[in-house]
């Protein structure tokens, strides 16, 4: 299939990667130029978005907030000015479910079809093609691109209606964040204590408070590798989006509330840019005290 992928990132580029190992012919364009990599596989760079979806007929994006997204779809040179009745636009970054109905709207008025498809699984599911998908949108679009889908995830779930895997995600990324922040308590907790906290983490894995989390990011925190992964500033602007629903529907989330905050010192204190799991540095300033004794990345 001729295939367009808008976003070559650290999750979209082993994305586009994997649409290319398939045997699909892929039109690509990113702002900061398309990966060496990613060309050396096959891919085609093209100038603008709207030269990928003349291209293409279905168009993958995956870039960082909602703004973006609206300029690569409805900026200059951006893709609805490259659709043809019939095409496909396929959003897989995570953004508001409010402004993905907005955009869905907009692209079924030029005679496409939208599906809204974030993701979890991080850097490593992109790797590994085990992404898990949320998607959004008609059952017939959904059951035309799930082979696609298929290259890049595991577990592929059509939620319901346009807007509806966006809200997936969110509820996704509320989990996550909570999680991250309980390992990271549980693990200053026994640290302090005067307990090996890699142990901990050992003894912990075998019981009912395993999980992902502490599988993958508390051994992050125990060995201070807080290169992204998926950085800190990202889940914020996911959990932005989660109290903005929850203050539109009269919601209460005092927990999603706090841990947002926690993420906002590590910003105040330069970790925009940590991966998510570096979330426990901003609990280990409050105790001046930090898990494990190796300088921090």
């Amino acid at each position: 299939m001729k295939l367009g992928f808008i976003g070559l990132g650290i999750m979209g580029a082993p994305m586009a990667g994997h649409l290319l190992a398939g045997g699909h012919e892929v039109f690509a364009f990113s702002r900061s130029g398309v990966p060496a990599g990613v060309i050396a596989q096959g891919a085609k760079a093209c100038a603008s978005p709207a030269e990928v979806a003349h291209k293409a007929d279905i168009i993958f994006t995956m870039v960082p907030d909602t703004p973006h997204v609206a300029d690569v779809l409805f900026g200059d040179k951006g893709i609805a000015q490259g659709l043809s009745a019939g095409k496909i636009v396929v959003d897989m970054s995570s953004i508001s479910p409010i402004a993905t109905k907005e955009f869905a709207a907009k692209i079924n008025a030029l005679g496409c079809e939208y599906l809204d498809a974030p993701v979890s699984g991080g850097e490593v599911g992109a790797k590994a093609a085990s992404l898990t998908i949320m998607v959004g949108g008609s059952e017939a679009t959904f059951n035309k691109v799930q082979p696609l889908f298929a290259l890049m995830g595991k577990n592929i779930t059509l939620i319901g209606d346009n807007g509806s895997g966006q809200t997936c995600k969110v509820a996704n990324q509320i989990i996550v964040a909570l999680n991250i922040e309980a390992v990271g308590e549980a693990l200053l907790f026994a640290a302090k204590a005067g307990a090996d906290p890699a142990k901990v983490r050992q003894a912990l894995m075998g019981g009912l408070a395993t999980s992902r989390i502490l599988e993958l990011h508390g051994e992050r925190m125990i060995k201070r590798t807080f290169n992204p992964g998926f950085r800190i500033e990202l889940h914020q602007k996911d959990l932005n989006l989660a109290l903005e629903g929850a203050k539109a529907m009269g919601l209460s989330l005092p927990n999603t509330a706090s841990t947002q905050q926690l993420m906002s010192s590590c910003v105040a204190n330069g970790g925009a840019g940590w991966d998510h799991s570096g979330l426990v540095r901003a609990l280990e300033i409050a105790a001046n005290f930090q898990i494990s004794p190796t300088p921090t990345v």
